[in-house]
């Protein structure tokens, strides 16, 4: 199916629920997650991570960013070394 007739179908499908009786919106909402892979769903239902950063880890993560910028990084080696493989 052509990338233009699925953007079609998903605008369509968009409509009908937003026209859908309010009785009958949880009945497709279960239906879509039945239809939705696991992993997927599981995602989408994990509640956002709102753990707040430490001054220690903001500082670290700075760090690595600017050694990411400046093209530096750990081989995969490295790493494996690192933890005994």
């Amino acid at each position: 199916m052509p990338e233009t007739n699925l953007q079609s179908e998903r605008e369509q499908a968009h409509l009908l629920i937003d026209v859908l009786p309010d009785e009958k919106l949880m009945a497709v909402r279960s239906l879509l997650e039945v239809m939705i892979e696991p992993l997927s769903r599981s995602l989408a239902m994990a509640p956002v991570e709102d753990e707040e950063l430490t001054p220690e880890t903001a500082v670290a993560l700075d760090r690595a960013r600017a050694s990411l910028a400046r093209g530096e990084g750990v081989s995969h080696e490295e790493v494996l070394q690192e933890f005994g493989l």
